[in-house]
């Protein structure tokens, strides 16, 4: 497939094209006078479309450990500790970021990106053997690119320097210089280079070898976001970034708030939607067949929430990063299922959701735990016996002792976390008729699967299960992983985008519950307005624009779960200076009984201040462009 295989398939023209563009990395839009070579990668056809894989090489490694801050840079996701193997990002989510060498400085990587984008744009005319409708769509793909690779910038430092063409070797000190833009205008520039290109692409791919090309849904669907962006409290009305100027005096952000930003994102949002499922891009429903068994309707559901995330280029994907496969994490994040000598070091469970995150889940009535008046939130940590009558069989291994945190939960739960007692469907045994013999865990001190050192887990006591594909199959010295692109994109994503857009531009109704409830079908759980007048004890909640933008903003948190967005989503909605100042805390999964094995036991004590919602800019880049104004705090 030449999309998954891009990364090798341009590895050599990186070496011969871009590594003779190194000696101008220290400048952000200089392009070396290397006319032989460029004459070369857009002289034919088949040359050039290397160039435009080269353009797609730079995708971040989303699921790699250390490939994207969002995946463990964060509160979301807690890895052993001790290990000598652990992610760069750790340090970020430890509240370690520094100035003179950032952690996850992806500011040399995403302007060489852009350069590139920018000289395949300026060359693909050249290109003498190429039909007009294919050169359209490429340059429509790369644009995209560039706007995503602007935007990752923006994400992660807000205002930051718009490079829209390169300049010669020859251009002079002062020319190279350059400033950052107002925050606004990179906004704009995003969604410019995106409404360009939005409708010179194919509206599906549908040649297998091409899966990962950007397509109609993925411009349309990373407008909505980014305009979503736009308008969240971190980009709209921050007047604690006001005092942000340019040597010059230019202010960087705006600090009045802008309602109009929301109704841009809704609209963007809907126009999104209308493609999608133009495009026959569909909420996720698992087929019910597996392995010659017909499943009940608890693992039908399951196994739809788990593989709308897992199965590869189902039909809820609106873009996944090829760039990016989930391979070596799926196995570093699962329990050893059949423990070996031979197999344990490779395989440890190493990372976990912490208590808060678990905590997030609903009730089986779609309420916050705290929420709902038929839970009893204060007895969460005390334990219980699973039972036939509880109809949890297959959820929680009948006859178990686990935390009664574990019982009454909703589909989410139970699809995305595996803990102490749960079972665990797929891994080679898809009988949900005889739940018995299924998979279940069994996570304390001393037991198959258990803690035997601090170098394997678990860490907090709640596996990721979301992550893992099932039908993975572990033998007793090897693993086989199905292995998936990262999903960058899906529908639920862009439905709950609507809601909460619709939500800020005028408050509840119906239509801002039309979309969240979709969501909420598929997971199993009463729609919104059921739920709170029924169960909840806050029934008014609804009522709310306040209300209602809680309720959204869980259900992201809930529905995204351990996808990187929650990262991101946090920031935006300026709420991880409360997040991610709590303390990490897990099960005590040293102990080896069940009463000293559930004690909400203190991991680490997060630390998030004003300044970390933007990473600083490097000390060197500032050294060379003094134009470049740090941001504030650091």
């Amino acid at each position: 497939m030449k999309m998954l295989n891009i990364q090798n398939f341009a590895s050599g023209f990186l070496v011969a094209i871009i590594s003779c563009f190194s000696s101008c990395s220290n400048y952000l839009d200089i392009v070396p006078d290397n006319v032989a070579t460029l004459d070369n990668a857009f002289a034919m056809r088949g040359e050039a479309e290397k160039y435009l894989f080269t353009c797609y090489s730079y995708m971040p490694r989303d699921a790699e450990f250390n490939g994207s801050p969002a995946l463990l840079g964060g509160d979301e996701v807690w890895e052993l500790p001790e290990i000598n193997e652990t992610s760069v990002y750790r340090q970020l989510a430890e509240g370690n970021q520094n100035a003179n060498n950032p952690i996850g400085n992806f500011w040399n990587h995403m302007y060489a990106a852009i350069r590139d984008c920018n000289i395949f744009l300026e060359n693909i005319d050249r290109v003498p053997d190429i039909e007009p409708q294919e050169k359209r769509q490429w340059i429509a793909e790369v644009k995209v690119l560039k706007a995503y690779y602007h935007f990752w910038l923006i994400r992660m430092y807000g205002p930051i320097p718009l490079i829209k063409t390169n300049l010669p070797i020859s251009a002079g000190t002062d020319a190279v210089k350059v400033f950052r833009e107002p925050v606004d205008d990179c906004f704009s520039y995003v969604v410019q280079l995106l409404d360009e290109a939005k409708d010179d692409l194919l509206l599906t791919v549908v040649d297998p070898q091409y899966y990962g090309k950007i397509s109609q849904p993925v411009a349309y669907g990373l407008k909505a976001k980014v305009l979503t962006f736009a308008a969240s409290p971190l980009f709209n009305g921050n007047t604690e970034q006001a005092s942000l100027k340019n040597p010059d005096g230019t202010p960087l952000f705006n600090p009045e708030y802008s309602g109009a930003k929301w109704q841009l994102a809704a609209d963007a949002c809907r126009e999104a939607i209308d493609i999608c499922e133009s495009a026959g891009i569909l909420l996720y429903e698992h087929p019910n067949v597996k392995a010659a068994f017909l499943i009940g309707d608890t693992t039908q559901t399951e196994l739809s929430l788990r593989m709308a995330f897992s199965e590869r280029w189902n039909s809820e994907i609106i873009w996944a990063n090829t760039q990016s496969w989930i391979s070596r994490v799926q196995v570093l994040a699962s329990p050893d299922w059949a423990p070996s000598a031979q197999a344990r070091v490779w395989m440890d469970n190493r990372y976990n959701a912490p208590l808060k995150v678990v905590e997030q889940f609903y009730t089986n009535h779609g309420l916050p735990i705290n929420e709902d008046k038929t839970w009893n939130y204060g007895a969460r940590y005390t334990t219980k016996v699973a039972t036939t009558a509880d109809q949890h069989q297959l959820y929680i291994r009948n006859g178990f002792a686990t935390a009664a945190l574990n019982f009454d939960r909703e589909p989410r739960f139970y699809a995305y976390l595996g803990f102490d007692g749960g079972i665990w469907y797929g891994q080679g045994k898809f009988n949900d008729k005889v739940p018995a013999d299924l998979y279940y865990l069994q996570l304390k001190l001393g037991d198959q699967i258990g803690k035997t050192s601090a170098f394997n887990g678990p860490v907090t006591g709640y596996s990721i299960k979301k992550w893992i594909h099932p039908d993975n199959v572990r033998s007793p010295a090897s693993y086989t992983t199905i292995d998936y692109p990262w999903p960058l994109m899906r529908l639920a994503d862009l439905y709950l985008l609507y809601s909460e857009c619709l939500n800020e531009v005028s408050g509840p109704g119906a239509e801002v519950f039309e979309y969240l409830d979709k969501v909420r079908a598929r997971a199993g759980i009463p729609g919104v307005v059921d739920a709170w007048t029924n169960f909840s004890t806050n029934p008014a909640k609804v009522t709310t624009q306040n209300g209602v933008r809680e309720i959204i903003q869980r259900e992201r948190l809930n529905e995204l779960a351990f996808e990187q967005q929650r990262f991101w989503d946090l920031r935006r909605w300026k709420l991880a200076i409360t997040e991610m100042n709590k303390t990490v805390t897990g099960w005590n999964v040293y102990g080896s009984t069940t009463e000293t094995y559930y004690r909400p036991t203190n991991l680490f004590q997060q630390r998030f201040g004003i300044k970390d919602y933007f990473w600083p800019i490097a000390q060197g880049e500032r050294d060379v462009n003094t134009n470049l104004v740090q941001n504030i705090g650091w």
